[in-house]
């Protein structure tokens, strides 16, 4: 190999030719086609590589997801910071084309930085780019997987309602229709038989009535129903079982109705009623679900803080219930949730998106914990001149051992393909770094406590 050739790689261009060729004596050329691994995620940390020619792709498997880091091109060093750490491999390294790399032994690597500075800072300038870049990669696809793991929520929440109103809406047109050709007919027979008046004062005792659904207890509710319903099909009364819970719901009753009997209108006349209910009813149905779609639309863009400054007076606890609104596709399998609100608990200056996003992985982690059902304690308080946040699940617990690494990046619990191990070292990023709070966990079987210690104002740096 060509010293000009080694030359081209910052790392080198400060030795003499002498160190050079010491250099190449204590290092190995390796050859590769397109397609072959030069460095598998996971291996230990040997050797450090420097490309001569070709192309090689830096790839991280992050939970089920593979995730393109970077390119590498002639001059460039590969692998000197599992070297230098002396750990596993936390990236895979594979040929884009054919090409060359100088494969530099732990013991050659260690001697070029003791003898020589220029090398020891570019190696010092290369790690920390790298660290930078990495970090900010990784930051990125997590937002992304959380992203997808939302939307993919959202959806199935959206779905429900929509469907519904969409179903109330479609019956609803049918019964307007109904509706509409009842009162007609009861118009037509009104006037035949000079009964018009009457007719118009019972139209507007029901119409008055339509305006003022009833809250009843369910158990009550079957019972008035299923008698209503009999009466109704004592009399002849087409689609009692559809009428008869709409017609309680507005408070009629067949001891109510009795009265009506005997009348030449009595049968068209409790058909038009009963539709009239049946039509207010599916109203209701209808803004009752569309308004939880724009609940859940108003959720998520607070979740977001969507058209706004990054840096808020936030509401801890509109964070809070705006994250479990968006989780309540999980939440609602069997996980029942206690809040312990403090009343006077002040907003605190923060990056609220940010704080959200840190609420999703400690309850999205309490829920796996608990295995999809079980409860979940939300407690607010101030302490200190400080706003504390505790999450508190009766899961399994984190074992005592390893309590002191799950913030670490890429630690995780979960089986494989199931966690990047990224969630919890996020959150204790935006607490520790973004708002200069502090993360706590307390754990045992059957209680683990998160603890976010938040800073009501944020230092001025």
């Amino acid at each position: 190999m060509d010293l000009n050739e080694l030359r081209k790689s910052p790392l080198f261009q400060a030795l003499s030719d002498e160190e050079l060729k010491q250099l190449m004596d204590m290092a190995e050329s390796v050859l590769l086609n397109s397609g072959d691994v030069l460095i598998r995620q996971g291996d230990p940390g040997d050797a450090a590589y420097i490309v001569t020619r070709g192309e090689f792709e830096v790839q991280k498997q992050s939970g089920q997801s593979m995730i393109k880091i970077d390119v590498r091109n002639p001059g460039d060093v590969l692998g000197e910071m599992a070297l230098l750490a002396r750990t596993p491999r936390t990236a895979s390294v594979i040929a884009r084309s054919e090409g060359e790399v100088l494969r530099i032994s732990q013991e050659a690597f260690e001697k070029l930085l003791a003898s020589n500075s220029s090398a020891t800072m570019t190696i010092l300038h290369s790690v920390m780019a790298r660290l930078s870049q990495n970090e900010a990669l990784l930051h990125q696809h997590e937002k992304m997987a959380a992203l997808g793991t939302l939307s993919a929520g959202l959806a199935h929440e959206l779905n429900n309602p929509a469907a519904a109103a969409q179903r109330s809406a479609s019956e609803l047109n049918k019964a307007l229709m109904k509706w509409q050709s009842l009162t007609h007919q009861l118009e037509l027979e009104a006037h035949k038989l000079n009964q018009t008046r009457e007719l118009m004062e019972f139209m507007r005792e029901v119409n008055e009535r339509l305006v003022n659904p009833l809250n009843i207890d369910t158990l009550d509710k079957i019972d008035l129903t299923d008698e209503l319903q009999s009466w109704l099909e004592s009399k002849d009364i087409p689609s009692a079982w559809e009428l008869a819970p709409a017609m309680i719901v507005y408070g009629w009753k067949s001891a109510e109705l009795e009265k009506f009997q005997g009348t030449p209108l009595f049968n068209l006349s409790i058909q038009w009623l009963g539709i009239g209910c049946l039509t207010m009813q599916l109203l209701s149905e209808v803004q009752q679900t569309t308004e939880r779609i724009s609940q859940i639309v108003k959720a998520m863009k607070s979740y977001t803080y969507l058209d706004q400054a990054p840096l808020l007076e936030v509401d801890i606890h509109e964070g809070l219930e705006n994250t479990l609104i968006i989780m309540q596709h999980k939440l609602k399998q069997g996980v029942t949730i206690r809040r312990d609100y403090a009343a006077d608990l002040p907003h605190i200056e923060a990056y609220a998106s940010e704080l959200n996003q840190v609420w999703t992985n400690i309850i999205d982690n309490a829920i796996d914990a608990m295995n999809g059902a079980g409860e979940i304690i939300l407690r607010t308080y101030t302490r200190d001149d400080k706003v504390v946040v505790e999450i508190i699940d009766c899961g399994s617990g984190v074992p005592e051992e390893i309590q002191p690494r799950i913030f670490e990046p890429f630690f995780t619990t979960k089986a494989p393909g199931h966690g990047t191990g990224l969630g919890l070292h996020i959150s204790h990023d935006i607490i520790a770094n973004r708002h200069h709070g502090q993360l706590l966990v307390e754990s045992e079987p059957g209680a683990t406590k998160f603890t976010a210690i938040l800073p009501v104002r944020m230092k001025k740096t």
